[in-house]
């Protein structure tokens, strides 16, 4: 009865669109609808297949819908038989196709959906998975998911790895699939946060992969700034590219890309590359005071400040500069989270480094301090803890004996307040017996 009633349904309608043969065309769709409304998938699918093999695919996007589900399920069902998994992945691809031509309002969904498809179930066809993939972002634009920009630099380095593709071709598709990312306006804060994981994730899989060496480079991009030299936008992708490789910011090329960027935009971005440029040559002071730069800039905003912070202090603490390695770190804990735990850590790491004067306690002092950054490194990061408790088992043995630190009328639980190298910190007493 439910299944007449389905087909009266269906009869009601034009029945042009259901093809030549419409009385069929309906009479399946009718079947098929029902099992899987029903959930009874196993049922479903045999009356799709006679659904889709007479039915015109613009009679219902539903018939291509649920049609992707049910093949899907049948994958699933077949994985140990790759030739018939192979034919229903062509038919899968196939699907998204249609509703792309014959439902045009949904063809967003549905390519990006191809390209998805194409990621989960080709694994082995780079050339196939990439030339899917470059067909999306070629009909899609800006519209492309960011996901599917990843995935498809993914195969681009696969098909590189197969020697299907050359070096500049896969630089060419990694700048331009990030600039595809920063071209996307995220919707919400979530949106927004996996975008910038998979710009990460396709910075890191550049580096990781080695596609092109600091010469490799050098010898594409070099002719390229001799023939436009005042050109930012070349300048600026040189400088970044030279900077994920490996050993490379020290070197003409580098020097003058940056330079043009610095001339043309005095921005936070060129600012840092300077830094990058100084700090590579050893130059400590001129290193420092364009990272200053790029954080005093404007356009920066408060989590690439504290980034750049957490930068500057690592930095300044490796050539000695303790006392500004404690200020750059002290500030970025409140300006984001995630970086609290390793500032602290640094923290730590520098009070317990530093060597002060005065009597025995006094020089014995920083070890304290060192401790608590340490306690709260673990606190504020978990994952930090093994090696917050490395640090706190080799600075506890400096802990004054209980008998000298009463000699100098310093007794466990006190506060004490240190002042050494620049630095002020108050801390607990702490003595061993």
């Amino acid at each position: 009865m439910m299944i007449l009633s389905g087909v009266n349904l269906f009869a009601q309608q034009d029945m042009s669109k259901y093809g030549e043969n419409a009385e069929e065309c309906i009479k399946y769709l009718s079947y098929y609808t029902d099992y899987y409304k029903q959930k009874n998938y196993d049922d479903a699918i045999p009356n799709w297949r006679q659904a889709y093999k007479i039915c015109p695919p613009s009679c219902s996007q539903n018939l291509l819908i649920q049609g992707s589900e049910l093949v899907k399920r049948l994958i699933t069902k077949n994985a140990k038989n790759p030739i018939a998994v192979e034919g229903l992945v062509d038919t899968l691809l196939t699907l998204q196709d249609q509703r792309a031509e014959f439902f045009p309002k949904y063809a967003v969904t549905a390519l990006n959906n191809k390209a998805t498809y194409a990621a989960n179930y080709i694994k082995s066809d780079h050339k196939r998975v990439f030339g899917i993939y470059e067909s999306v972002i070629s009909t899609l634009g800006e519209k492309t998911k960011a996901s599917v920009v990843f995935n498809d630099f993914k195969a681009a380095v696969d098909l590189y790895g197969d020697g299907g593709i050359g070096t500049e071709e896969v630089l060419n598709i990694y700048q331009r699939n990030l600039g595809m990312l920063n071209a996307i306006e995220p919707s919400s804060e979530i949106e927004k946060k996996q975008i910038g994981e998979f710009r990460t994730n396709i910075e890191n899989l550049f580096i990781s992969s080695k596609v092109a060496s600091c010469e490799d480079l050098l010898a594409l991009f070099g002719p390229r700034y001799e023939a436009n030299p005042n050109d930012l936008e070349l300048a600026t992708n040189i400088v970044k590219m030279l900077s994920l490789a490996e050993d490379c910011n020290d070197n003409e090329l580098f020097l003058n890309a940056v330079t043009t960027m610095y001339t043309l935009d005095p921005s936070a971005d060129a600012a840092y590359y300077l830094y990058k440029l100084h700090a590579a040559r050893g130059n400590v002071a001129n290193a420092v005071k364009y990272l200053q730069e790029a954080i005093d800039k404007e356009e920066s905003d408060v989590k690439e400040d504290a980034a750049y912070l957490y930068e500057l202090a690592v930095y300044s603490f490796k050539n000695g500069r303790s006392a500004s390695a404690f200020e750059a770190a002290s500030k970025v804990p409140s300006m984001d989270e995630s970086l609290a735990g390793k500032a602290y850590l640094l923290i730590g790491t520098i009070w317990g480094s530093t060597s002060c004067g005065g009597d025995e306690i006094a020089r014995r002092a920083p070890y304290w301090v060192a401790c608590d950054y340490m306690n709260r490194a673990k606190a504020a990061d978990p994952s930090l803890a093994e090696e917050a408790n490395r640090y706190i088992g080799q600075y506890s043995r400096y802990f004054p004996q209980a008998a000298e630190a009463f000699m100098y009328d310093v007794t466990n639980g006190q506060s004490y307040t240190v002042v050494c190298g620049g630095m002020r910190a108050t801390t607990t007493v702490r003595t061993n017996k």
